[in-house]
C-alpha cells in the first residue's frame, strides 16, 4: 500500500449511507470499477474478485486446464500462483527464473512435456516478465498463457500493460500492493467465452442478478466475489495509481543513474525487460555470492531475494507435501488422471534460482520518498556496497 487517504474514506462512507453493499444494482462501484479498469489496461473484460488468489485459480479454470495437465509455474512467486493450478485439478511444474528475478524463458521451454498445457509468467516486484520471449516459447508448444500480474499492477511490457498480453491475465489488490482495497483482485482478458467461465469461477450465481445465458452452461465452483466497499476504493485508487508508477520509475531511474559508479567495484544492476515500463517497486542489485548480500543488508537494512519466504519454493508446505485438497479424494496429486504428469518435488530442485535470489537485494521505492530520503537511498547503497565487496 502507497496511498490511501481521505478520498476512500468518504468512498466507503458513501457506500454505507447508500445501503447498496452488495455488489448487483445499477451504476455500483464494481462494475464501475471494471469498466474503468478494463479501459485502463486496455481489454475487453474485466472481473472482479475477492483476492488475487481467487482470479488466479479464475484464470486457470477458465481456459479449462485440470486433471492429466501440467502447468509451468516460476520457482519465486507468491504460493498462490502454484495454488490456483491445483484449485483446477492440475499439476503445477517449478521451473527456475533467471537474474531478472521472473521466469526464464530457457526453463520454460526445457520443461515442456507430452503433459505441459499452459506456462503462468509472474512479473514479480514490480519487474516484467521477457513475454516476447514467452509468447513465442507458447506459440511453437501450443500453451496457453496465464498472466500473473498481481506484484506489477500498473506495469507494461513494451508499452502493453502487464495482463493483456498472455490469453488471460490476473491481479491482486490486496494491502501490499500498490493499488489496494486491502483484499481483492481481478481476472482480465479480451476472450467473452472465457470470461464467462471466469465469472462462473468467481459468481456461479451470478445469473440470479445478471440473466441466464442460452449459450453458457454453469458449473459449480467457489463464488468469491467482491463487494461494494472494495469496488469504491478501487475506483478511487484507480485515479491514483498512474501518478504513483510514475514517481516510482522516477525513483528508480534516478536511484540507478547516481549508482552507477558502483558497477565498477562489481556491483550488478538486476536486469530489466521493459525499463521504461515496468511498475519499478524495487532497485534490485546482484552481489557476487550469498556471503556479500548479507554483508549489504547488514550495513543497509532491506530485503534478500531469497530471504522472503513465501515467495520461494522451497517454502510452499502444501506442494512439497502434496497436500493439494483438504479430502485425498480431491487431491490432484492422488488423481490417476495426473498419474504421468510430473509431481516431485524437492528443495533442490531449483537449485540455480535459489543462488540468484539469495544473493539479489531488493531496495524498495516509494512515490512519497523525499529528496533528502532519496538521497540517504543513494549513500545507504554505496555504504553497503563499500561493506559487502570491498
Amino acid at each position: 500500500m502507497y496511498t490511501v487517504g481521505d478520498e476512500e474514506i468518504e468512498a466507503v462512507t458513501r457506500v454505507i449511507r447508500s445501503g447498496e453493499m452488495f455488489r448487483y444494482h445499477e451504476g455500483g462501484e464494481c462494475e464501475r470499477f471494471e469498466q474503468r479498469y478494463a479501459e485502463f489496461l486496455g481489454v475487453d473484460h474485466v472481473a472482479l474478485t475477492a483476492s488475487g488468489t481467487n482470479a488466479l485459480t479464475a484464470a486457470v479454470i477458465a481456459l479449462g486446464l485440470g486433471p492429466g495437465d501440467e502447468v509451468l509455474v516460476p520457482a519465486h512467486t507468491y504460493m498462490a500462483t502454484a495454488l490456483a493450478v491445483l484449485a483446477a485439478g492440475a499439476i503445477p511444474v517449478i521451473v527456475d527464473v533467471d537474474e531478472s528475478i521472473t521466469i526464464d524463458p530457457a526453463a520454460v521451454e526445457d520443461a515442456v512435456g507430452p503433459h505441459t498445457k499452459a506456462v503462468i509468467p509472474v512479473h514479480m516486484w514490480g519487474a516484467v516478465c521477457d513475454m516476447n520471449a514467452i509468447m513465442e516459447i507458447a506459440a511453437r508448444y501450443d500453451l496457453r498463457v496465464i498472466e500473473d500480474g498481481c506484484q506489477a499492477i500498473g506495469g507494461s511490457y513494451e508499452g502493453r500493460k502487464v495482463g493483456t498480453i498472455g490469453d488471460i491475465g490476473a491481479f491482486s489488490f490486496n494491502y501490499f500492493k500498490n493499488m489496494t482495497a486491502g483484499e481483492g483482485g481481478a481476472v482480465t482478458s479480451d476472450d467473452a467465452e472465457l470470461m464467462q467461465r471466469a465469472r462462473c469461477v468467481v459468481d456461479p450465481c451470478h445469473f440470479y442478478w445478471t440473466g441466464r445465458k442460452e449459450d453458457f452452461m454453469p458449473f459449480a465452483a467457489n463464488g468469491t466475489r467482491a463487494n461494494e466497499f472494495q469496488g469504491a476504493l478501487l475506483n478511487i485508487q484507480l485515479n491514483r495509481i498512474e501518478g504513483i508508477v510514475d514517481a516510482l520509475r522516477a525513483e528508480k531511474r534516478e536511484i540507478l543513474e547516481r549508482i552507477n559508479h558502483l558497477q565498477k567495484s562489481g556491483l550488478v544492476f538486476t536486469p530489466q525487460h521493459s525499463p521504461n515500463h515496468e511498475c519499478s517497486a524495487k532497485v534490485m542489485l546482484l552481489l557476487p555470492d550469498a556471503t556479500a548480500a548479507e554483508r549489504f543488508v547488514e550495513v543497509m537494512p532491506c530485503v534478500i531475494a531469497g530471504k522472503t519466504g513465501r515467495h520461494n519454493y522451497v517454502e510452499w508446505d502444501q506442494i512439497l507435501m502434496h497436500r493439494g485438497a483438504a479430502h485425498p479424494l480431491m487431491n490432484p496429486y492422488n488423481m490417476e488422471a495426473n498419474r504421468r504428469c510430473r509431481r516431485d518435488y524437492s528443495k533442490e530442485m531449483c537449485a540455480r534460482s535459489l543462488e540468484i535470489l539469495n544473493r539479489t537485494v531488493m531496495v524498495a521505492m516509494d512515490p512519497t520518498h523525499t529528496p533528502e530520503q532519496v538521497d540517504g537511498i543513494v549513500s545507504d547503497i554505496e555504504a553497503a556496497t563499500m561493506a559487502a565487496l570491498g
